[in-house]
């Protein structure tokens, strides 16, 4: 799309390589229009994005003044479009978006149209590093039997993607065994500053993305706009569809003065979290500026950022300057690239400056020099703990949190690999140097190393009950632990290399070893893990772990070296060397001078230039994969992990009209804080659950369930875990807990065919029996039935994912009505073509009597306003009384009621792209 450039922001800059055309904000400060100088570098981006594609159309002259004008101390509740310049995936979420992209060309292909239209638009990169688990660990062979058990557990899906690889232009696949998308994206992906042929001329604009991962904030770091979106916003952008969003709050925090010895980058986002969480700035922005942060590496700022999602923020943001330069410089982008984000940014006062008297929401401020040693658990990773207070407090979470009093659980003896031992409360049974956060940063890695080589050479070793992995976030660690002999002193204490992915940190910590698990059971002890990761939420890191620390990657030695929480580490010895001396933690601590000499020798551009050159290739395995070919992908109907989701099937050429949702009946009346993680499918396949019992019908044994996360590519597994967390209450369901409803349908059994998804059960509910939720849906599909969900305040709040929504409406829901929803599941609803209705204020399914035994119709209209009120009527079908009232439409914009009246987002883009719009 030309753009008109109504304010005269069309300007050129020149560097060696030539001259570039860019849209200069200054130019709405010289039309008198807002005052540009004194935004916040976020905000100017989102600015600069809706100057270069203004249209007065999808971005309005209102949009271009409300974000030139922003005032950070009365923001209000303005929505702007915003187009990020590329998407990033991980293969979890990004499977599912690569089979609605093949669906699409699949439904073009029967409409008679051009298959080749459907194709992302914007640059999209999928990293795979979600499927490696922690099988093996302990030997050099780890590393290659958990990726023979990778390829073995997730070969449909890899051949998948490797037939999307050369299916789609624009969309690249990084393979297996190379490294975390985060890290790959911050070492390799990010530009600094895009370019993209317009009108003959070279136009530069600011990297930004959207990614399919809460921790894609970690390219904040770099200087790049970037967060995590659901899968249905990613591929709306993949297609050329803007985000729309709030104009954010903009929290500027100040950082002073410089770590002390001793102290990481670890402790310094910990310590970071905890300030932020308190403080309060979910769905905001936080920009990072003030002297400290020349004291910190680009590394260093790119953990601070990794963690936005832990702060609660969208994003915490540091502005380019000589150390984003620098890195990009270590991390081998070319000199002209290098020349082009240094040129542009200052061109267009993006570089930071921090005497620009940038305004703020609000202010937050922190001395570096304050930071302690520090770890956080046991369940959360705001809860920050100082590295001496450990003992007291894993003690006092012994009795407040686990309900146990401290040292009167008795040790379990224990034997494994041939070692006899005491099993002990508070034991460490996982130590991982694992994640995003940390392992992308040299100065804590070459601490972990230095502190094993220590270690190594007195002759300590990891304790024999600790689970011991060492993850790097891309194979430059293991390179430039190679130079610098720590890879050898590293495995001499245990620290084998396992893989390159997420493992530990997502919950891929694979099982315990059977003694060390059988002895927790029986002693009914709380075993610990210690991970150099982002989240150690409940349950998350392993079910046999219930105290789960966040550390530095030296402390996760550290405390492998020891073997339990349950010690003062600073005071008492962590273990003998081999002539049975006590060794004491600053014994073994490596001293920063030790550190940056060891990066100094170890680190270099040739290591990053070589371990990326041939980034796409992937390793044999990869290679080797038979993959499909061709622009339409031939789907299996035998595939338990890749089917053809039916969203498009027998879709017609036009939109339908908007009409009344009649007869309507309750499938789920829900309370109050329904989060996503309710809603959506994930974690392990129970046997008996319906996905469980599609599986073993399909002949899949109970060990090659694999897990939610991993079959997100098949619609038939998906929709029969929506709505089935265990710990979701669904009030027509009393007494009950998991995925249960009671159906009050016809008790008849449909026959022949009939209009609908299709789905299918081996469970026949009777009226009024309570059975599981998919049963109920498919019953009532059966029958024409339509469904609607009734829930309380924040509905859908958490994590965007987007089979929250698409499970939703494959279960044949067409409605919610909730006392208020979070943005992003509100926005998943309507692009999956589900309406969110809001009650009035006041109003709620309790304060209307609804006892979810109703039928309800609810009256649209073709011309359906954004945030209008429609009339809802729920009848009881025995005593046939009626409740009326009102409802808010919560479609909030004109594009959404074109979303909604297409059915999705997805189905308005084939239509236009099918008639060439």
């Amino acid at each position: 799309m030309t753009n008109s450039d109504r304010f005269g922001a069309k300007s050129t800059f020149e560097t060696s390589a030539g001259t570039y055309t860019a849209y200069r904000l200054d130019a709405l400060k010289d039309k008198g229009i807002g005052h540009v100088d004194k935004l916040p570098y976020s905000i100017k981006i989102l600015l600069e994005s809706c100057l270069r594609n203004f249209d007065d159309h999808v971005v309005t002259e209102e949009h271009v003044k409300a974000l030139a004008g922003y005032d950070a101390k009365n923001v209000g509740e303005q929505e702007i479009p915003f187009n990020p310049g590329r998407v990033v995936l991980q293969d979890f979420t990004g499977v599912p978006a690569v089979v609605d992209l093949a669906a699409l060309r699949s439904a073009m292909e029967r409409m008679g149209g051009d298959v080749s239209q459907v194709n992302p638009l914007a640059r999209v990169d999928l990293v795979i590093d979600h499927s490696v688990q922690v099988d093996a660990f302990g030997s050099a062979r780890a590393i290659s039997i958990n990726a023979e058990r990778e390829f073995a557990r997730n070969q449909e899906r890899y051949e998948f993607l490797k037939w999307g690889q050369q299916a789609f232009d624009n969309f690249s696949v990084v393979p297996p065994e190379t490294g975390i998308v985060h890290q790959v994206n911050l070492e390799y992906l990010a530009d600094g500053v895009l370019t993209q042929e317009q009108d003959g001329e070279k136009v530069a604009y600011p990297d930004s993305l959207v990614g399919t991962d809460s921790h894609t904030t970690m390219i904040n770091g770099l200087g790049v706009m970037g967060w995590g979106v659901g899968g249905i916003e990613a591929e709306a952008c993949m297609l050329g569809q803007p985000i729309y969003m709030l104009i954010p709050e903009v929290v500027g925090f100040k950082l002073t003065g410089s770590l002390a010895e001793g102290a990481t980058a670890t402790d310094l986002v910990l310590t970071v979290t905890e300030i932020l969480r308190k403080q309060g700035v979910v769905g905001k922005f936080v920009e990072f500026y003030g002297p400290g942060l020349d004291e910190l590496s680009l590394s260093d700022r790119a953990t601070i950022a990794n963690m936005a999602p832990e702060y609660g923020a969208t994003m915490g943001f540091f502005p380019v300057d000589e150390k984003t330069l620098e890195y990009m410089e270590l991390t081998g982008r070319d000199a002209e690239t290098i020349e082009r984000v240094k040129a542009y940014t200052q061109f267009n006062g993006l570089w930071r400056n921090d005497d620009a008297g940038v305004v703020y929401s609000q202010d937050v401020s922190l001395d570096l020099g304050e930071v302690q040693p520090s770890l956080a658990g046991p369940k959360r990773p705001q809860d920050r703990i100082l590295l001496s207070d450990m003992k007291g407090e894993f003690n006092l979470a012994l009795k407040n949190t686990f309900g146990k009093e401290p040292g009167k659980t008795p040790a379990v003896e224990t034997t494994f690999q041939d070692v006899t031992f005491d099993l002990e409360e508070g034991a460490v049974v996982i130590a991982a140097i694992t994640s995003c956060t940390n392992t992308s940063n040299p100065k804590v890695m070459m601490a972990a190393g230095l502190l094993a080589k220590k270690a190594n050479e007195l002759g300590i070793k990891a304790k024999p009950w600790v689970k011991t992995s060492l993850a790097p976030g891309s194979r430059v660690v293991t390179d430039y632990y190679e130079k610098a002999g720590l890879q050898e002193h590293l495995e001499a204490v245990g620290f084998y290399t396992v893989g390159y992915g997420c493992t530990t940190c997502i919950g891929n910590s694979g099982p315990l070893p059977d003694p060390i698990r059988d002895s927790i059971v029986k002693g009914d002890l709380v075993a610990a893990s210690v991970l150099s990761g982002n989240r150690n939420f409940e349950g998350r890191i392993s079910p046999h772990t219930r105290a789960n620390y966040l550390a530095s990657p030296p402390l996760v030695v550290a405390y492998a070296l020891a073997g339990n929480v349950n010690i003062d580490i600073y005071k008492e010895p962590i273990a003998q060397d081999r002539d049975g001396k006590d060794i004491y933690l600053k014994d073994i601590w490596p001293s920063n001078q030790e550190v940056d000499e060891a990066i100094a020798q170890a680190v270099s551009k040739e290591q990053f230039t070589k371990q990326y050159a041939n980034v796409f290739e992937g390793p044999e395995a990869w290679k080797s994969l038979e993959a499909p070919t061709g622009k339409v992908y031939s789907w299996s109907e035998d595939s338990t992990y890749i089917q053809e989701p039916p969203f498009f099937v027998d879709m017609p050429e036009d939109a339908p009209a908007i009409t009344s949702i009649k007869g309507a009946r309750v499938l789920a009346k829900l309370g109050q804080s329904i989060t996503t993680d309710h809603i959506s499918p994930a974690g392990a396949i129970a046997v008996d659950s319906p996905a469980g019992r599609y599986l073993l019908a399909r002949g899949i044994e109970r060990g090659m369930f694999n897990s939610f996360g991993s079959r997100r590519g098949n619609d038939q597994v998906m929709t029969r875990g929506t709505f089935g967390n265990i710990r979701i209450r669904n009030q027509i369901a009393p007494g009950t807990e998991g995925g249960y409803t009671t159906y009050y349908g016809p008790d008849e059994t449909p026959t022949g065919p009939f209009e609908g998804l299709n789905y299918e059960s081996d469970v026949d509910p009777k009226k009024g029996e309570v059975c599981f939720i998919y049963d109920a849906a498919v019953k009532y599909q059966k029958h024409g039935i339509p469904l609607v969900v009734l829930a309380g305040n924040d509905y859908g709040m958490g994590s965007s994912r987007d089979w929250a929504a698409k499970g939703t409406f494959l279960l044949g829901v067409r409605a919610v009505i909730a006392e208020s929803y979070e943005r992003i599941h509100r926005s998943n609803l309507i692009g999956m073509g589900v309406l969110p209705l809001q009650f009035e204020e006041g109003q709620s399914h309790e304060s209307l009597g609804l006892t979810g035994e109703e039928s309800f119709d609810i009256e649209l209209s073709d011309d359906l306003k954004p945030l209008s009120t429609v009339p809802v009527k729920a009848t009881h079908p025995e005593t046939g009384a009626t409740t009326s009232f009102n409802a808010k439409v919560r479609i909030d914009t004109p594009v959404e009621v074109d979303y909604y009246r297409n059915g999705g987002i997805l189905h308005m883009v084939l239509r236009r792209l099918f008639k060439g719009q």
